[in-house]
């Protein structure tokens, strides 16, 4: 070892000891009791051992120039961040993931600089750090200058390429970025993690055939050598680095301005300008909604909306600069149905709530992710009942309960609030947990307190901690307490916390509770709470349990999985003798409320407002369908559709037989709500389904004329039309499709005559009902010249929202062959592209045909999945809860078992393995308790 060399070791020996002797002693949460380090890529000893970063420097502002080159496809940046040292340390460490550090420097506020930085990476923790002479001091500004040079992705996530194909089949390249949840760091070097938020200017070199965009607009261009432009963006607010974006493209837009001046553009491809104007239109809309109902104005002086053509997810939220998938953000009203119209409403509302709801306010930590993704999924129902009421938007929250219920009712669930520390188990996050879970618990809590405390305790929320971070006591405090400062020196109406318990509705006479107290029993366990009743005369005697589905009483384990599960439930309910609400707040694990009167019957969870399955002991359910049969409007719509729900989930839970479930759903043939209408046959097709796969072929056919026989005069209503409301075309969509799937006669001979139609005029016939197109396709699809010509239609195509119909009807046909090939086209990513390559494969998975040929795919097929998608992603998991959701054997259990078994090392940190055993060995348990219930059922109310 050379004189110098010993000299830089020892430095780097002082750097650590400082590091060590100091920086632990003053990290709280983030140190830890391990002294040992890693090793950085160039053997030395790396000098942070934790995923989370120290936190005594913090960035203060990024000034960041990035240049893509959309030929070679890679792209070269600049960052200079401007940092604050909370605790003398000599060390700096970020995130930095496929960068390549060119060079890096410190300077300090006096413009002393320090040139030639040491430079250490630990890449299983995406770290980099600094390592400087001297220490930095307490209080004092530096700029860390780093230079660099990366690939553009391949993949979805940070920044990537993307691509499109004109319609003269020209390949056109882009650059976009998608940052969330920890991918900022592929782009340029940052503290990436959401509680380190700075202020950003960006600046973008480009060629004068692609303009740029960001998060602020854009204030200048210069012209450079060599044919370059540079734009530069104005200074962003204060913001975490996952909301950060920019995007090179050669994109057309459409714009219009909000009452309040802010500026709305929707960007997508140029040949399809002409299906951005719907969105252009909502976005306007619901962002003027969002800040008369938070009383908040949009902060920034634009938002534009993207239509990227490669993008995993749904949408981003990137500040100012929302990002989407085309079938989320166009609307072709040649191809586009009423479910997609509400789709892409939805999900502009979504994103444009997180402006204010993860934008303004961001979640502390990522364990707490549900309080952007809650709050936006149900503010997504709020907004477009306000602006869209004719697409009767709530009744659809009741589906978005039931499937967080469905999950929930797993063992294999998680709670809201949980432990997330890696990038896979981050991702994992974005579940239906954070989202549909934490949507139903605000509904369930907005209805507690009432609209006027929810809304006033949300706008405390923001107003209090925006431009900050926050936690789930954040919120609760929020809630309970609205009065600010400003509102008592003002004299501005608030609810203090003793107002909130008295202006909510009163759960007891004279009763005080605690917000956090109750919503904590939601949110940091999981599970859900089956509420059993026992009603006798006036007497209503109610326990708790935790609902478990595929998990009888008798079973061993049952009793183990009960302990410790309580949860302070608002009880609502209604009675034969009073539609006025009653309601109590259920804390223990049994209770009795004493009514003034005796009563016939008592129904709980009025119109679906809580988070709880019930279950009436006695003769409550004999009643019920009774009550049903006579007269089914005595419930309203929404306690239909969630009598049926508790019935079917009951069954899967032991506690109710299939034969009372299946008895139950027998007015339906006189039900007039379409929502309740396809509740019930949803399930009804589940069975059918689930006999198809098993190849229980008598019972098969039993239902499939059972349900023929019993639906058939509002089968038979159906019009090929798109006439109606929303409700009326969804419900025609599902019916038709139901009818033809079950090969009824009159639906495929009705669709097989507009498909030769619309395949004779080679694709241009353009009255084909959009809202049927997606079951024409289907029956079409069966021949192999259907199946051929809509494949050759999927490539020329201009129309997401038609192409994901075609992918759908080309998966549903019988022919091992096709099936194959359309596997090997979305891995293979040209004609399918591998955005969509996931769901294909459920598509195919949920064909009974294609059930095992799908499973087979994904077998050969792991490691390669996994190069295109990474774990944890929602990809991966639909991939893995998806085909396999289909199975009911204890071979299919067996196989799925050994596999996870055989890729552990890569899938021991996912929840998703544990999901699809779970959800299959519930189908078993499912099939052995209810087969013969079943059959014997249908035998005997068959005509």
């Amino acid at each position: 070892m050379t004189t110098f060399q010993w000299l830089v070791a020892m430095l780097l020996i002082l750097h650590i000891l400082n590091f060590v002797g100091i920086n632990y002693a003053l990290s709280g949460e983030r140190s830890s009791e391990n002294t040992s380090f890693p090793i950085a890529t160039n053997g030395q000893p790396f000098p942070w051992n934790k995923l989370r970063l120290p936190d005594w420097i913090l960035p203060v502002y990024y000034d960041l120039l990035i240049h893509p080159n959309l030929t070679s496809l890679i792209f070269m940046g600049s960052v200079k961040i401007q940092v604050t040292v909370v605790h003398e340390t000599s060390t700096i460490v970020l995130h930095s993931k496929h960068l390549e550090i060119t060079s890096a420097a410190i300077e300090e506020e006096n413009g002393k600089t320090q040139a030639d930085l040491k430079v250490l990476e630990y890449p299983p923790h995406e770290q980099i750090a600094f390592l400087y002479a001297e220490p930095l001091l307490v209080d004092k500004k530096y700029f860390l200058s780093i230079n660099y040079i990366a690939n553009l992705s391949d993949g979805f996530y940070g920044f990537y390429k993307s691509t499109y194909k004109t319609k003269d089949g020209q390949i056109r390249l882009l650059a976009s970025t998608h940052f969330e949840p920890t991918s900022a760091r592929m782009a340029f070097p940052c503290f990436d993690e959401p509680s380190f938020k700075a202020n950003y200017t960006i600046k973008i070199r480009r060629d004068g055939q692609h303009s740029a965009l960001s998060n602020m607009p854009k204030v200048k261009t210069l012209k450079l050598d060599n044919h370059l432009f540079e734009d530069h963006f104005a200074e962003s607010v204060k913001m975490s680095t996952y909301l950060v974006a920019f995007i090179v493209s050669d994109f057309q837009s459409v714009s219009g301005t909000t009452s309040s001046g802010i500026k709305v553009s929707v960007y997508v491809t140029p040949e399809k300008l002409n299906q951005a104007h719907y969105a252009l239109e909502a976005a306007i809309k619901i962002l003027e909604f969002y800040e008369q109902y938070f009383g908040i104005y949009y902060p920034l002086p634009k938002q534009d909306l993207v239509a990227v053509p490669d993008f995993q997810s749904g949408a981003m939220e990137n500040w100012g600069l929302t990002t989407y998938r085309e079938t989320s953000l166009l609307y072709d009203p040649e191809t586009s149905s009423a479910s997609d119209k509400l789709w892409v409403t939805m999900v502009i509302g979504h994103e444009l709530a997180h402006q204010w709801f993860g934008n303004l306010v961001t979640m502390e930590w990522w364990n707490d992710i549900w309080l952007n993704e809650g709050f936006a999924r149900y503010m997504e129902f709020i907004s477009v009942d306000a602006t869209y009421p004719e697409l009767q938007v709530n009744d659809y929250l009741l589906g978005t309960c039931f499937a967080a219920m469905g999950r929930d009712s797993m063992n294999s669930s998680r709670p809201i609030s949980s432990k997330a520390e890696n990038p896979t188990q981050i991702k994992e996050m974005f579940d239906t947990v954070s989202y549909d879970k934490g949507a139903c618990i605000l509904h369930m809590l907005r209805n507690f307190l009432t609209e006027e405390v929810f809304q006033n305790g949300i706008i405390h929320y923001l107003k209090k901690h925006s431009y900050s971070n926050a936690k789930n006591n954040d919120l609760w405090n929020s809630l309970a307490n609205t009065c600010s400062e400003e509102d008592f020196t003002s004299g501005k109406f608030c609810y203090s916390k003793s107002q909130v318990a008295k202006n909510a509705h009163s759960y007891y006479v004279d009763e005080h509770f605690d917000i956090a107290e109750i919503m904590n029993t939601w949110t940091l366990q999981k599970g859900i709470p089956l509420i059993i009743v026992e009603q006798n005369q006036k007497r209503i005697k109610i326990r708790q349990e935790r609902f478990l589905k595929g998990i009888f009483q008798h079973d061993p384990q049952w009793a183990s999985m009960q302990i410790g599960f309580l949860w302070h439930v608002p009880l609502t309910y209604i009675t034969s003798h009073s539609k006025s609400i009653g309601r109590h707040l259920l804390k223990n694990h049994s209770d009795t409320i004493e009514l003034v009167e005796d009563v016939n019957w008592v129904k709980f969870n009025v119109d679906m407002n809580g988070y709880y399955i019930v279950h009436y002991e006695g003769n409550g359910w004999d009643t019920i369908i009774e009550l049903l049969n006579q007269n089914h409007t005595i419930f309203s719509y929404k306690d239909r559709a969630n009598l049926i729900h508790n019935a079917f989930q009951l069954v899967s839970a032991g506690r109710l037989s299939l034969d009372r479930a299946l008895d139950l759903t027998q007015y339906l043939q006189h039900e007039s709500s379409n929502i309740v209408l396809l509740q019930g046959l949803d399930y009804l097709a589940a069975i059918y389904h689930m006999m198809e796969r098993r190849n229980i072929s008598d019972v098969r056919e039993s239902l499939k004329r059972y349900i023929l026989q019993h639906f058939k005069l509002v089968i038979d209503r159906q019009t090929w039309s798109d006439e109606g409301s929303i409700s009326d075309r969804m419900l025609r969509s599902a019916l038709l499709e139901l009818a033809c799937d079950l090969q009824y006669p009159l639906c495929v001979q009705k669709a097989n005559e507009l498909f030769s139609k619309w395949m004779g005029s080679g694709g241009n016939l353009t009255n084909i009902p959009s809202d049927v197109l997606e079951t024409i396709y289907s029956v079409g699809s069966k021949t192999a010249d259907g199946w051929n010509f809509l494949l050759e239609r999927y490539k020329v195509s201009m129309s997401g929202a038609e192409q994901r119909k075609i992918c759908s009807a080309l998966a549903s046909c019988k022919d091992d062959a096709k099936l194959t090939r359309l596997l090997e086209l979305a891995m293979e990513g040209h004609i399918i592209k591998t955005q969509d390559l996931s769901s294909v494969i459920y598509s195919v998975s949920t064909n009974p045909a294609g059930q095992h040929l799908a499973w087979k795919f994904v077998k050969k097929n792991w490691s390669k999945l996994l190069e295109k998608f990474p774990l944890g992603s929602f990809s991966i998991r639909t991939i893995i809860i998806g085909v396999t959701a289909q199975f009911s054997s204890k071979q299919e259990l067996e196989e799925v078992k050994l596999f996870f078994e055989s890729v552990k090392e890569k899938v021991s940190q996912l929840r998703a393995p544990q999901i699809a055993v779970e959800n299959i060995e519930k189908n078993i348990k499912w099939l052995d308790r209810n087969l013969v219930t079943l059959t014997k059922w249908i035998l005997e109310n068959l005509k």
